[in-house]
């Protein structure tokens, strides 16, 4: 629950660690917390925005930041932009949203839509509002992928969003937070939340940046807690320059993280608390791990506990009831976000192995062999444990016979010239066989990739995952 003093975003900014140390700061920018606070002319125009749906378009992310710092409390709603998003896409998300305002840095974008009757305005001009201003319970709207059309807008509040971040505080103020994730989606906003919770300060990442790039700029700015996928942390790691920062805490999500990856963190960072989370845009934070071993403790099912979180599996789903699942999907004619018992479900997959529940993937990325069901993260899962490989793709190829079948693509551990040509590498046929053979050992024969691709690389998509289409 929320204190008084922090139930806005900006409250919660300045009632935990002194402001003068700390900042916001991206690739090209720096704005430090202690040069927001409030002037006459600048709280005017945020005042502008007062009970209006703006929406939030902005270059970079720290336009983005800013603007939330300013209007949450202030505005009705807030309509969270992801980079890049698709502008056909913009006119049925702002009648959806019923959006009346925008802050953006892109102004022209927005020429011909009459509905913005709050105007177009630029997030640096914005400013955090009075502490003894009124206040509502600003809505939060956050896109799913959008990967089978229009993204679904999801409702929070910043109720919902912050329910993980008080176990953070612990953590000490003065610490700097970033993360491979853009805060525009829920993964990177909630490493924004937790690093002004804790009194920390925030390095966002840039999407034209290279991994080596941001792992260097992370390490002038004395990074100590870092969060992002596994294919992000595995792309870190290709890039050779993990060694440049130290930092205390390292966390996974957005992907199933495999023994293998879990691995490779811990011995860069044998310092580090590693962890891996499962959180999900509607189903919010669900829980953490930081054992060193893939899934999670069955006992974290628990229909009983008297935690805010409870867990169920149902046909093999996980679903999930807690204060931090959102409210809703917003618009006419949406299915019901939660099912009568309050349970959300989020579509991934789990199996029961001992003691111990692993993910095996999401229940619309299963690819049918025959009749049999294979999920393509748990053959990965198998391939990323060979000491040579550094990632891998597994996905299906039509088959006249039995429908589909699965083939992989693999990213050797090696360094990989820009250049890449497979007779580059005179182990690389050894290492295509090598990775048959373990699937042959390890899995069922109708799991087994019919073919082994080398590649220098794999297409990560703009949340830090990996890109899966038909072969």
């Amino acid at each position: 629950m929320l204190q008084r003093k922090a139930e806005t975003l900006w409250g919660l900014v300045t009632g935990y660690g002194d402001l003068r140390s700390r900042c916001i700061a991206d690739a090209g920018a720096r704005v430090e917390l202690a040069d927001l606070v409030p002037n006459q002319e600048r709280r005017a125009a945020t005042d502008a925005l007062r009970n209006r749906s703006v929406l939030l378009h902005t270059n970079d992310q720290l336009g983005t930041a800013l603007a939330l710092v300013a209007l949450d409390g202030i505005a009705r709603r807030l309509v969270i932009c992801p980079a890049k998003f698709p502008p056909e896409f913009l006119a049925s998300v702002m009648r959806t949203a019923e959006v009346d305002a925008v802050v953006s840095d892109q102004a022209k974008v927005f020429d011909g839509f009459a509905e913005i009757q709050g105007g177009v305005h630029r997030p640096e001009v914005l400013a955090p509002p009075d502490a003894n201003a009124d206040r509502t319970e600003t809505e939060w709207i956050l896109f799913t992928s959008g990967t089978t059309g229009v993204p679904k807008q999801v409702v929070h509040t910043l109720r919902t969003l912050v329910g993980p971040v008080d176990r953070v505080r612990s953590l000490g103020a003065n610490s700097v937070w970033s993360t491979f994730y853009d805060i525009r989606r829920y993964g990177g906003l909630q490493i924004l939340l937790r690093a002004l919770a804790a009194g920390g300060s925030m390095v966002l990442s840039n999407s034209s940046e290279m991994p080596a790039e941001f792992v260097r700029r992370l390490a002038g700015e004395g990074v100590t807690h870092i969060s992002g996928t596994p294919s992000h942390w595995r792309l870190a790691l290709m890039s050779g320059t993990q060694n440049l920062i130290s930092p205390r805490y390292v966390r996974m999500s957005g992907e199933v993280a495999d023994a293998a990856v879990i691995a490779a963190l811990r011995a860069a960072y044998p310092d580090a608390r590693v962890s891996h989370a499962f959180a999900s845009t509607e189903a919010g934070v669900v829980f953490d791990v930081d054992d060193g071993s893939a899934g999670f403790p069955a006992r974290f099912i628990d229909p009983g506990s008297s935690s805010d979180v409870t867990l169920r599996v149902e046909d093999g789903s996980l679903r999930v009831r807690s204060t931090r699942v959102a409210h809703r999907y917003l618009g006419d004619g949406m299915p019901p976000l939660v099912d009568a018992d309050g349970f959300a479900d989020t579509g991934d997959m789990v199996v029961l192995r001992g003691d111990r529940y692993h993910f095996a993937g999401r229940r619309e990325g299963v690819i049918n062999i025959g009749g049999q069901k294979v999920h393509p993260e748990e053959i990965e899962a198998v391939i990323n444990q060979h000491p040579n490989v550094r990632m891998s793709l597994v996905k299906a190829r039509p088959s006249p016979i039995v429908g589909s079948i699965v083939v992989a693509e693999v990213v050797p551990r090696s360094p990989t010239p820009a250049s890449f040509n497979e007779r580059d590498f005179r182990h690389v046929d050894g290492l295509a066989a090598d990775v048959l053979q373990l699937c042959r050992e390890t899995l069922a024969p109708f799991k087994v990739p019919a073919s082994v691709r080398i590649v220098p690389s794999l297409n990560i998509s703009a949340a830090g995952k990996l890109v899966r289409s038909h072969a």
